[in-house]
């Protein structure tokens, strides 16, 4: 079934939306692959998806304080398979905090043992490997650990839709540096008169929480104490 998560358009302000042009678009929707759109607070536009996975991996993306920005098939790659040359386009390009930028394929486990898929792989990674270009595949064991995608999402759906600046974040936890831990719901009456909320907070990687165990307005937050705490990671096989 052909269908969208989320119907609308686009009504952020702040940032200025990320002006971007998919470099391969859907003609006619065949087969089961569940389209729809996402408003990413992060970007600053509606983010498109192509199946339930790909949604997970947006929800990662929107909610790490690694990812600076993120877009969907963002370029078209050729590439050389044999005596022929090949077409590929990755289903997403990843922007760190660090600066370093992945390219990045979103596929079901039980689809990379199909010998075609893996064949493909092997050779797009070559090649992007000679032009030194980070390639990730992400499948649903990296994306849908649980209760982490639960959680997350959870989050993300509660933090505002357009997120407080990183500076008035800091100096709002700051203020309240000696009353933490708290729990989220004495953590958004504290910040709100501050113009700043815990979500937002936490999505920014200024505050944390854990995440192994269901999270829920009695969950307990508590600033980042170190530099390059990292409150998650989406795959522990690299830098994202």
């Amino acid at each position: 079934m052909t269908g969208h998560l989320w119907q609308g358009t686009w009504n952020g302000r702040s940032p200025a939306g990320d002006i971007h042009v998919r470099s391969r678009t859907i003609v006619r929707h065949t087969g089961g692959i569940v389209r729809g759109k996402f408003p990413s607070r992060k970007n600053g536009r509606m983010v498109h998806h192509e199946g339930l996975l790909e949604l997970d991996a947006i929800y990662l993306f929107e909610t790490s304080p690694r990812v600076v920005r993120y877009r969907e098939q963002p370029e078209r790659v050729q590439y050389a398979d044999g005596e022929k040359l090949r077409r590929y386009t990755p289903d997403f390009e990843v922007g760190l905090n660090t600066g370093e930028v992945f390219l990045v394929e979103v596929k079901p486990r039980r689809s990379l043992v199909e010998p075609t898929v893996a064949h493909t792989l092997a050779k797009v990674r070559e090649h992007l490997g000679r032009r030194q270009q980070r390639f990730l595949v992400l499948t649903d064991e990296h994306l849908r650990i649980e209760p982490l995608q639960s959680n997350l999402r959870w989050i993300c759906h509660q933090a505002p839709r357009l997120h407080p600046s990183a500076t008035a974040i800091h100096a709002a936890v700051a203020r309240l540096q000696a009353v933490f831990p708290i729990s989220l719901r004495e953590a958004s009456i504290a910040l709100a008169p501050m113009g700043a909320d815990p979500f937002s907070a936490l999505m920014a990687g200024v505050l944390t929480c854990d995440l192994s165990v269901p999270v829920s307005l009695e969950t307990l937050v508590q600033p980042v104490e170190e530099s390059g705490h990292e409150w998650f990671r989406i795959t522990r096989e690299s830098d994202l």
